[in-house]
């Protein structure tokens, strides 16, 4: 391996016909390029899909009230009915594996009616009444002042912390919003906090549009009573909110009175089992990636395997003298399978480097993009441990390309090769 004369006879083997050779170590080059790529954007697109779960707490679940479809101890079907604040306190007595129960009201939707008035300006917003809890289960950043504290919600203060798109439809370019105050039908609230949503895709826009204010003080402004309009729940780390759905759902359901097969009565949407069914995808998405990437790479190999075996034809009256001079079969076999490794390892390797080169192009070209940019492709990359496994398969694929050209080289007796025209 180390001798000159060896790699100068590879060489020599290698530039003997440029041109076949080219072609022959392109089929490894395409095939590594394209193994490299399809993971590398299969990571991309992984990356952006998880950068819009970015801070939102992904072990959640969101549950409502809806219209019973089964009737129950005397109670009629199309009964509706309403979540109170002694649901909060039973699922968190209940279910001690819940980190938050975080009861939510709301007031007015996308399009809703003129809701909130400051100064000579009037527009329509979303109302949310919430606890401080929420800013670790939804995604966002409050850039001025604060979001609601523990203390708001004991003593019903009348704050509110808006968006960054309520500023722009209710305040002026330089006016500070903090300190100032809006009225929520007919309630004022002190401004106490701005913040920024992190939240992207179609909504995003809607999300900077949003006034949230002490649940508490909700349910007393605008004549709420006990009533809880939804609720998000998220489960501790080591427990999964999908385990904890059913239990859920029972505990509310026998606290109202509805019947235990009624599966329409509770609304829910279980955030974290749509979070596994995209890592499920993307798991697919990688192996299909590889098994599509080594396809193509086995034709590269087939075609080198095809080149040698044609080559070991051309130097069969070589092979001759050498073996009637007193060359081995080993040294025979490990000549043709030096000079196929060579060429496998140098043509994939090349084709490693113009993958990575394209892929860091690509994200210096995304990280040129606006931060707020909705792009759902970010930062595509490839592991170290695949450069590690290409390697592996490069050397395994050279050689099984020179392996049977090689066994054919020292099957030849040296009379017959020294006959060969």
């Amino acid at each position: 391996m180390f001798k000159k004369d060896n790699w100068d006879e590879i060489l020599q083997a290698l530039t003997a016909n440029v041109f076949r050779t080219v072609l022959t170590a392109f089929g490894v080059f395409w095939g590594i390029f394209i193994l490299v790529i399809l993971l590398a954007a299969g990571k991309g697109l992984e990356n952006g899909v998880k950068k819009g779960f970015d801070g939102i707490a992904t072990n959640t679940m969101f549950m409502w009230s809806q219209t019973t479809s089964k009737a129950y101890k005397g109670l009629p079907k199309t009964r509706r009915y309403d979540f109170r604040n002694s649901d909060v306190a039973a699922l968190k007595a209940a279910l001690p594996d819940l980190l938050y129960v975080s009861p939510r009201n709301q007031l007015g939707d996308f399009n809703g009616t003129n809701n909130v008035v400051r100064g000579t300006k009037t527009s329509s917003f979303t109302i949310y009444g919430d606890y401080p809890e929420l800013i670790k289960q939804q995604p966002m950043d409050i850039i001025k002042g604060r979001f609601i504290n523990q203390q708001d919600i004991n003593e019903r203060r009348k704050i509110a912390v808006i968006g960054q798109g309520v500023i722009t439809d209710l305040y002026g370019k330089e006016e500070e919003a903090v300190g100032t105050y809006v009225k929520i039908n007919g309630v004022n609230f002190m401004v106490v906090g701005v913040y920024h949503s992190k939240q992207q895709g179609g909504n995003a826009e809607q999300e900077q549009k949003n006034i949230f204010v002490p649940f508490t003080t909700f349910q007393q402004a605008f004549n709420y009573g006990d009533k809880v309009g939804w609720m998000a729940l998220t489960a501790k780390d080591e427990t999964s909110i999908t385990a904890l759905k059913p239990k859920i759902l029972d505990l509310i359901k026998s606290l109202h009175s509805i019947n235990p097969a009624d599966d329409r009565a509770v609304g829910n949407f279980d955030l974290y089992e749509q979070f596994n069914k995209v890592q499920s995808l993307f798991t697919i998405l990688t192996i299909i990636a590889y098994f599509v990437g080594t396809l193509v790479l086995i034709s590269g190999v087939i075609g080198i395997s095809n080149i040698m075996l044609i080559v070991v034809k051309e130097r069969t009256k070589e092979i001759g003298i050498r073996r009637a001079l007193g060359a081995t079969p080993a040294a025979i076999r490990g000549q043709i399978l030096s000079e196929s490794i060579f060429l496998t390892i140098i043509s994939g390797m090349l084709g490693i480097a113009v993958a990575t080169g394209i892929i860091a192009l690509l994200n210096v070209a995304l990280a040129s993009m606006p931060p707020d940019s909705n792009t759902m492709f970010a930062n595509p990359s490839v592991d170290l441990r695949v450069v590690f496994v290409a390697l592996l398969i490069l050397v395994g694929s050279g050689l099984l390309a020179g392996f049977i050209p090689a066994q054919t080289a020292i099957n030849v007796k040296p009379v017959d090769a020294l006959r060969s025209e």
